[in-house]
């Protein structure tokens, strides 16, 4: 769908940039204020507007509780404005709970008890940390989980077409080396000279046989990163790459090195799809790599990982178990945030790294022509950034609030209305400063993707 819409001069390129990240955006955003608006509910607090986008409404209804819903003319954000609240900041006026009696004043959040102004306002990053580990619960339980036992699950077309292996044989050896689990297959990752074919020791139908099999690590597409130049270029999952800037490619690892040791210039690739040759232009550019000790590198790339001959098997896994993974996704996301910031700290990853707005319409782009899991995916890894950020100590940011509520907590009182004010103003300068930077450096970035 969306390379159809992409396919229409300038309105579809658009359309095709602008849709999706919408989406992302839309469904992040009201699950954070849902998140804000249910806890504030529970507690007792009400929300006189529930807002989806921002501006003039275009679209509103008074639900049976007071709270008006509505849909705003821009559609970007949202907001909950409770009870007491001067604006869709959560400013609240001074001194307004002294005007209403002892019960009224629990329903204005400024009036709240403590814990249900901390446990209001944590809900809405809360929400988002759920929605991530609901959606990356329900596409492993969906699509099931990779068996170890190096059995056969699916081949590529190239490789069935090829050679004398089937769906279902069970690998016992390659090249005679012993097979145990699928995650073996990495001891042919740095093999040079890599052969064309290889002999595997299989089990089939209860009987043991030798037969001719490829490569298990040819350089196959196994997922093409957004917005570099492998998506550029039209390179697609399972794509088997057959050579590159004329030489013939045998291995991943083999195209690796060579991409490694060439410099940014357009090439030529040759690629194998759904069973036809299809020649491409792609122009490899420097991006920083981590190692697994956490040194940086800068190497020429072109935005793809591996893949491999055959996948294995799927299993099925229980509800607990798809939560599990659901939830570590999420930690391993937010892990990655804390130490993607600590390395911007310690100057090791550029600033110019960050992406804004623009960057991410060019990724929810890129990611929604990939298909609807990987779109999903999206949703879930964004849903997570979102309520990571919103954790960090800033004054108008949640954490800013979560801060204030625990010096209220130990201190008996409340922050300094002036240092409250005067570190507010501060924040959104130095917030409104990054977004111009990281804007700036999307547009930077666009220029040099479409050039």
């Amino acid at each position: 769908m969306m390379e159809l819409l992409a396919s229409i001069p300038i309105i579809g390129g658009t359309i095709s940039l602008v849709i999706p990240f919408l989406i992302v955006i839309s469904i992040v955003v009201f699950i954070h204020e849902y998140g804000h608006y249910i806890v504030g509910r529970w507690c007792g607090i009400h929300a006189e507007v529930f807002s989806v986008g921002m501006g003039r409404p275009i679209f509103s209804k008074i639900d049976k509780n007071g709270t008006k819903w509505q849909i705003s003319l821009i559609p970007l954000g949202g907001y909950v404005k409770f009870l007491g609240d001067i604006n869709a900041s959560s400013t609240s006026s001074k001194n307004i709970t002294e005007t209403v009696g002892k019960y009224e004043k629990l329903r204005y959040f400024s009036g709240a008890k403590l814990h249900h102004r901390f446990l209001t306002v944590a809900a809405g990053p809360l929400a988002n940390f759920i929605l991530s580990i609901i959606i990356f619960s329900f596409i492993i339980f969906w699509s099931g989980k990779p068996s170890e036992e190096p059995i056969i699950g699916t081949i590529h077309s190239t490789i069935e077409q090829n050679f004398d292996l089937q769906v279902g044989d069970l690998i016992e050896s390659i090249h005679g080396q012993k097979i145990d689990n699928f995650s073996d297959f990495n001891t042919f990752l740095t093999m040079k000279n890599a052969p064309q074919s290889m002999k595997y020791k299989i089990i089939r139908n209860n009987k043991q046989l030798l037969v001719d099999g490829p490569f298990p690590l040819l350089a196959i597409v196994g997922s093409v990163m957004p917005v570099s130049p492998a998506s550029q270029a039209g390179l697609k999952t399972n794509d088997l790459i057959v050579s590159f800037d004329k030489l013939p490619i045998v291995s991943f690892n083999q195209l690796r090195i060579i991409i490694f040791a060439s410099e940014p210039a357009e090439r030529e690739m040759t690629v194998i799809r759904n069973g036809k040759k299809i020649s491409l232009k792609i122009f490899p550019r420097v991006r920083e790599f981590q190692s697994g000790n956490g040194a940086l590198s800068k190497e020429v790339s072109i935005g793809v990982s591996s893949g491999i001959a055959f996948t294995p098997t799927i299993k099925t896994i229980s509800i607990v178990e798809s939560i599990k993974f659901g939830a570590l996704k999420t930690l391993q996301i937010i892990r990655g945030s804390i130490e993607s910031i600590s390395l911007i700290f310690t100057g090791q990853i550029s600033v110019k790294n960050l992406q804004g707005p623009i960057g991410i319409a060019h990724v929810s782009s890129d990611i929604a022509k990939s298909g609807v899991i990987d779109f999903i995916s999206l949703i879930a890894i964004i849903s997570t950034s979102i309520g990571f950020l919103n954790l960090l100590p800033l004054p108008v940011l949640d954490g800013g609030h979560l801060l204030s509520f625990a010096y209220e907590a130990i201190s008996r009182r409340k922050p300094n209305e002036l240092f409250i004010h005067y570190s507010a103003l501060l924040a959104i300068s130095a917030l409104l400063t990054l977004m111009v930077f990281v804007s700036f450096n999307d547009i930077i970035r666009m220029v040099l993707f479409w050039k």
